[in-house]
């Protein structure tokens, strides 16, 4: 019987530590997500799932062209999916269609099509970013004041590959 109150022992610590390991590799290194709606498209598909890097923007900043997780300004319990195009100190107009970082018209062959309608040039402040949908005209993202330019405190993680499904794997620039 002792043989067999040890063995228990042994397994009910081996499970504490792999809880304990689970939790601190989901809460600060990766963390698994659901694509949700067609905003990314066609990078992103509806349902598709990726693995988010936590830890890679409390060691820099986001860059541009970069597809990162955050949350949602208005109800913090909901979490976004958008391409960062202008990080602090840049400037960002849209007219015609087209975009303009630093007045620099930006090429950028993964959009759907061409937004509708103009964006006022703005100087983004420190400690934001701007993020856009890929699918420019079904997209909630910067452009509309509920999202707006986003706070580094509510960024959530980089997204770093989709694994699911097995068909669409693929790493993220």
């Amino acid at each position: 019987m002792n043989n067999l109150g040890e063995e228990i022992k042994d397994w009910i610590v081996s499970i504490v530590i792999a809880v304990v390991l689970a939790m601190i590799i989901r809460n600060f290194l990766v963390e698994p997500y659901l694509v949700d709606g067609p905003s990314m498209m066609p990078t992103l598909q509806n349902q598709q799932r990726l693995v988010v890097n936590r830890l890679i923007y409390r060691l820099r900043e986001p860059e541009k062209g970069e597809i990162l997780i955050f949350q949602y300004p208005k109800d913090p319990s909901r979490d976004f999916i958008k391409r960062v195009i202008a990080v602090p100190g840049d400037t960002i107009e849209i007219k015609d269609g087209n975009v303009f970082v630093n007045d620099e018209l930006q090429t950028e062959d993964y959009i759907l099509s061409k937004c509708r309608g103009d964006y006022p040039r703005v100087k983004i402040p420190e400690g934001h970013i701007f993020v856009m949908g890929d699918n420019r005209n079904n997209s909630e993202d910067s452009r509309f004041p509920d999202v707006g330019f986003v706070p580094f405190e509510l960024i959530k993680g980089k997204a770093m590959v989709v694994f699911w499904p097995l068909a669409d794997m693929k790493a993220l620039p």
